[in-house]
């Protein structure tokens, strides 16, 4: 294959409108929702801050600029093996250090909308994703594997966002079995559009928070908080998913895309 010529083929696709770019990402700023953890367990992470430098004034005439105050994991966001305990030791486990090439890569886009809406607690397993593979084609090595929900559409709220009550928070995401069987398939990350990548139950599973813990421990990757699932086929597109190259990061904001046929 002339990978030349191919890549060229794509670049013609892309400008002809041929192949369209989706933003995979919410807004990033001082109303982003952000996860909420017991404060007896953890510290949260600060909203996000938007601070301006100049703005076409004194302090510098004929620019504008910010500074930002925010955490690794806020937004729209990439998980790195460093996130967790599980994956601290992965040389190559942290945002400065991930191969580029681990960035991008096919999707498979699963469909949970209808589920998710009828039972905010809704939980992916190994059967249902069995049943996706059965009608759609087989899970492969290196690709991404996401969650569609429509939990996006929640976003503009944090409270409706995290969905929590007195008994905690309830959103969608998979069992612990789900997450091991596509670790077995060695698919390149996992990703929802939930605030996390685990569901609001996620605690009380064994282990606890499952997409976190195993997919780090097998120096996979997470996506969380991402949007316009919906726009995606179940299977066809590629994703780009790269965070910021942070010194030893555990995690970044990103401008999710994919990449779809128009067609």
């Amino acid at each position: 294959m002339d990978t030349q010529k191919l890549l060229g083929e794509v670049a013609g696709q892309l400008l002809s409108g041929a192949i369209k770019v989706v933003d995979l990402s919410a807004p990033l700023g001082p109303d982003t929702p952000l996860i909420k953890l017991p404060p007896e367990l953890a510290v949260d992470t600060p909203k996000v801050e938007i601070h301006t430098i100049s703005a076409y004034d004194k302090n510098g005439p004929w620019w504008a600029w910010n500074w930002l105050k925010l955490g690794e994991h806020s937004g729209t966001h990439f998980d790195a093996p460093k996130h967790w305990i599980t994956g601290k030791d992965y040389p190559d486990g942290a945002t400065d250090t991930i191969p580029a090439q681990n960035f991008v890569g096919p999707v498979n886009v699963i469909d949970c909308s209808k589920e998710a809406a009828a039972d905010h607690d809704f939980l992916l397993t190994v059967d249902h994703i069995k049943a996706w593979e059965a009608k759609h084609g087989a899970i492969n090595a290196g690709e991404w594997v996401v969650m569609r929900t429509d939990w996006y559409k929640r976003n503009g709220s944090e409270a409706e966002f995290l969905n929590a009550n007195e008994t905690g928070p309830h959103t969608p995401g998979p069992t612990a079995e789900a997450i091991q069987y596509l670790i077995s398939k060695n698919i390149k990350g996992w990703g929802s559009e939930t605030i996390g990548t685990d569901a609001g139950k996620a605690g009380g599973m064994e282990p606890p928070f499952p997409a976190h813990s195993l997919m780090h421990k097998a120096n996979r990757y997470g996506l969380a908080s991402l949007c316009n699932l919906d726009q995606l086929p179940p299977k066809g597109a590629i994703l780009i998913a790269a965070p910021l190259k942070i010194e030893h990061g555990t995690g970044s904001p990103i401008r999710a895309l994919a990449l779809v046929s128009k067609a």
